[in-house]
């Protein structure tokens, strides 16, 4: 499995999928986007915040133990750092698989481990 990681402290721009292997069926993608509210709380954005190397670690080992169970191909995550406007997305991950349904699963499961496990936070 190939994965690429990313932090970036600018708008998260990404190509759309190419140069995939013929093997692949499915591309899923996710972007997480700032809402306007939180709770009862209006938001103008988010800030946000990460120890880079540990989630770059913490981030391989999930994709890792996630990989023995659901065989995908690529992972392509991006998370974007400091101040994100609402509208904008804070995060990225593309997943290539043979097969949607291990793509679909692969990143669900990516998602919630890295929102449980990762050491990326946001504040208002």
């Amino acid at each position: 499995m190939e994965i690429r990681l990313e932090f970036t402290h600018g708008p998260i721009v990404v190509s759309p999928p190419g140069g995939v292997s013929r093997e692949t069926g499915a591309v899923t993608e996710f972007y997480g986007l700032v809402r306007e509210r939180e709770g009862d709380r209006s938001l103008e954005g988010l800030q946000y915040e990460a120890y880079e190397t540990m989630a770059e670690s913490e981030l391989r080992r999930i994709f890792e133990r996630l990989h023995a169970v659901y065989p995908v191909q690529r992972v392509w995550f991006v998370h974007r750092l400091g101040w994100v406007p609402v509208g904008e997305a804070s995060l990225f991950v593309r997943v290539e698989s043979v097969h949607r349904g291990e793509g679909f699963a692969f990143l669900g499961e990516a998602i919630t481990a890295m929102k449980r496990d990762v050491p990326i936070w946001k504040r208002a």
